[in-house]
């Protein structure tokens, strides 16, 4: 691969979520957008849900339903993002092509990695705990919310954390249970309560329930229609996310 080959590459991973916002900016639509900025309508929501629950503020307003599947427009907060990425665009070029060489260029590609896990909550180290082998991570969400996510005390003083410290928690759609918030919240559980947004069903697998926090940060879900049914859960209802501290994984920024 070409040095340019591997430029054009790294600039294609991380800024399609940008390319995105710019999109929206333009459009107005949800559905206009992700056409534009090459996405699928699921991969846009996801796109805008990782945008949103990674900055303190959210990036975009939605408009679930309506003509052209939802109308979305930047948020202050998002209209400034965009005019500094697309100042640093150009830089980001210069500094790729400035690389020693391929090996270069491909060791930023891995330092650059992606994740699978669908719920991404940017937060603050309000506290660590330490339990034997392990520790309890204390985290505080934008607008005050708490989650606990357990990890090794190797882990702690891998990613350098410490009280303030900020960190990205990482939760696999797969991992959150539903409840109503008329039933008992599990004891020693994380506890995020929302309201659903939306239901995306799919053909051939569990639904996407995607959760509006208080905050503007999104969860995803996924439930069988089996499942939905036996809660009797609709789009507009308040609903308890919970998930084991243990279910909580912690990334931090380079």
């Amino acid at each position: 691969m070409s040095q340019l080959d591997s430029i054009a590459q790294l600039l294609s991973r991380r800024p399609k979520r940008l390319a995105l916002l710019e999109q929206i900016a333009e459009q107005g639509s949800i559905t206009r957008a992700a056409k534009a900025a090459g996405l699928s309508y699921k991969a846009a929501w996801d796109a805008i849900d990782e945008l949103n629950n990674l900055s303190e503020q959210p990036l975009v307003s939605r408009n679930v339903g309506g003509k052209g599947g939802g109308g979305a427009r930047l948020t202050p907060a998002g209209e400034r993002l965009l005019a500094l990425q697309q100042r640093l665009q150009a830089l980001q070029v210069q500094l790729l092509q400035a690389a020693g060489d391929d090996a270069d260029l491909e060791l930023l590609g891995r330092l650059m990695l992606r994740t699978s896990a669908r719920n991404q909550l940017t937060g603050r180290v309000r506290a660590i705990h330490a339990h034997g082998h392990n520790d309890l991570i204390d985290i505080e969400l934008p607008g005050g919310s708490r989650l606990q996510a357990q990890i090794t005390h190797d882990s702690t003083e891998n990613l350098q954390l410490s009280e303030g410290s900020s960190v990205v928690a990482l939760i696999k759609a797969g991992w959150l249970e539903l409840q109503p918030l008329q039933t008992p919240r599990a004891e020693q559980h994380n506890a995020l309560e929302g309201r659903i947004e939306q239901i995306l069903p799919a053909n051939d697998g569990p639904s996407d329930v995607r959760i509006s926090l208080p905050n503007g940060q999104t969860l995803c879900a996924l439930l069988d229609s089996a499942r939905l049914a036996e809660l009797g859960l609709r789009v507009g209802d308040p609903v308890r996310a919970q998930f084991a501290a243990s279910q909580v994984l912690l990334g931090t920024q380079l």
